[in-house]
């Protein structure tokens, strides 16, 4: 069985555009990996990261863009 493993241990990672300037609740996520998209919890930078295929996480995002979700306050 072939290893599933990616090394993100050089990773540029980038914050979302929709952080705060106070950095609470964010993601970031690795732009430059070839049809993979690691997302992690920006609190916790040495923490997992969820890896989604890219096909995957741009449909997200543009579900997310197009169809905005109630956002609890």
């Amino acid at each position: 069985m072939a290893s599933s493993h990616i090394d993100l241990s050089t990773a540029v990672w980038r914050k979302s555009s929709y952080t705060s300037g106070e950095g609470g609740n964010c993601v970031e996520v690795v732009d430059d990996l070839p049809g993979v998209v690691p997302v992690r919890d920006s609190k916790d930078p040495h923490g997992p990261a969820i890896i989604f295929p890219a096909a995957a996480w741009s449909s997200f995002v543009s579900a997310v863009k197009d169809a905005p979700l109630p956002f609890a306050g």
